[in-house]
């Protein structure tokens, strides 16, 4: 058998091309958090957390329940995406001069968790969806009459017409956003000077990649144009109390100490190194260039540079934390152990650095060690579930302990984490096997075994 030509017929051919062209588009504007890796920093965490603690309360929200993500990636941008986490990109805190303007961002994008936007943004995609495919049908039964260059023309200006709707939906969610983030600002007595200049450095990057401003349609974006949003902004929070109000010096000295520690982590050595010479002798400075010597595989320099940092400030945990890391990843476990300790008891025991701590105990193969990281990296564990390492180190003593059940649970913990879900099922059913029934470690591993059946059988269904 074969198909047999209709010259009358609408070439449905083209029909489909348009829906995907279009449904490309929209697929591209709803993408905000596609395959970025993200970042776990002790000291960054709290201090976002910290920031954004005001602002959150100002919002009506509860600061356990809010999450500031930090994502690798040297866009200036941060979003949502569904829930109440705040994804935060490792460029934004680069391009950012001080902390006044990260709390800026924060407040824009608890707006829009505040508004509802995530799940309210299917109601954007639907209206623009039913213009697309009305045109759609139109333009098919126009080419079906042998109109075929007017079938086109349909297609073409519905696609526009829709693309146009959608676009306007989403501008009117960031102006009210932006709305919503200047009241939070306010409510929190937070100066807004911050979320006015980090719009100029929006409208100076909107310059940067335009060949010609004046060129650029407002009407063609997904966000209100930043030289119109800051001017916005300054109406509603120049006349406010807090508008000249200084922010605390110790927040900002944090904030430029995590910024640093950031460049030192994300980039090229030479780039930091040049960024931070030698002649600079600030801390953040030398945070700077302790993490890019690491980077750059020179131990003995990145130590000599965190020996100045806690010289200054002997019990600093963020700094031995670094230096607990350095000498880890440098052959000296053994010699990791005591900062990484009082690090973890400065912090009361972060779960971050506990599990670097966990790593160290176990690096040095020493059996007498094995009792202190079981308690450690359960510790860490229970207090942040969600990470990968501190389980996979967890399955490590478990599996020199020789409980082979709990090691295989740890594994599938880990495996759920990052997404391999048929790893999950077969270290989940192996612990199942070792494990009295009823148990909660059962229980957990049972979890996990229904779970990742069910992304499993998801994952067949995409294909």
């Amino acid at each position: 058998m074969r198909r047999l030509a209709c010259p009358s017929c609408p070439d449905f051919g083209i029909i489909l091309r348009w829906v995907v062209v279009f449904l490309l588009s929209m697929a591209l504007l709803m993408r905000p958090a596609a395959a970025q890796s993200i970042l776990r920093d002790a000291e960054t965490e709290a201090l976002l957390n910290d920031i954004a603690r005001p602002i959150v309360i100002a919002a009506g929200l509860e600061p356990g329940n809010v999450q500031m993500i930090l994502i690798q990636d040297k866009e200036i941008n941060a979003f949502v995406a569904g829930g109440q986490a705040v994804y935060i990109h490792s460029g934004l805190i680069a391009a950012a001069d001080n902390v006044n303007e990260v709390q800026g961002v924060i407040a824009h994008e608890v707006g829009h968790i505040t508004g509802g936007h995530i799940v309210r943004f299917s109601e954007g995609a639907r209206a623009a969806t039913g213009i697309s495919l009305l045109s759609l049908l139109l333009g098919a039964a126009v080419m079906a009459a042998g109109g075929g260059e007017a079938g086109m023309g349909i297609l073409s200006a519905g696609q526009q017409a829709a693309m146009s709707k959608f676009l306007a939906f989403t501008r009117t969610q960031e102006s009210s956003a932006d709305a919503a983030g200047a009241s939070f600002m306010k409510k929190a007595g937070i100066s807004g000077r911050g979320s006015v200049s980090f719009f100029q450095k929006l409208r100076k990057e909107e310059f940067r990649l335009s060949s010609s401003y004046a060129d650029v349609d407002p009407y063609a974006r997904t966000h209100p144009m930043s030289a119109d949003r800051a001017a916005v902004m300054e109406a509603e929070l120049k006349g406010d109390p807090a508008w000249n109000k200084p922010t605390d010096p110790a927040l900002e000295a944090r904030f430029q100490r995590v910024r640093a520690k950031l460049a030192g982590f994300v980039d090229d050595p030479k780039v930091t190194l040049a960024h931070y010479p030698e002649s600079n002798q600030s801390i953040p400075a030398r945070y700077a260039r302790a993490y890019a010597w690491h980077k750059a595989a020179y131990p003995d320099k990145a130590v000599a540079e965190v020996d100045k940092l806690v010289a200054v400030a002997p019990h600093d945990p963020y700094f031995l934390e670094l230096k607990g890391q350095i000498l880890l990843e440098s052959g000296k476990p053994k010699d990791a152990i005591a900062p990484l300790r009082e690090a973890v008891a400065t912090t009361r025991g972060a779960p971050l650095i506990a599990s670097l701590l966990g790593h160290a105990l176990i690096a040095t193969e020493d059996p007498a060690n094995l009792p202190e990281a079981r308690t450690v990296l359960r510790n860490a564990v229970a207090r942040d579930n969600d990470n990968p390492f501190a389980w996979y180190q967890l399955g490590i003593v478990y599996s020199q302990d020789g409980d082979i059940a709990r090691a295989a649970l740890a594994t599938a913990e880990r495996y759920a984490l990052i997404g391999q879900p048929k790893l999950a099922l077969a270290n989940a059913e192996t612990a199942m096997r070792g494990i009295p029934q009823g148990t909660p470690d059962y229980v957990k591993a049972e979890d996990i075994a229904l779970t990742s059946r069910q992304a499993i059988e998801d994952q067949k269904k995409r294909r």
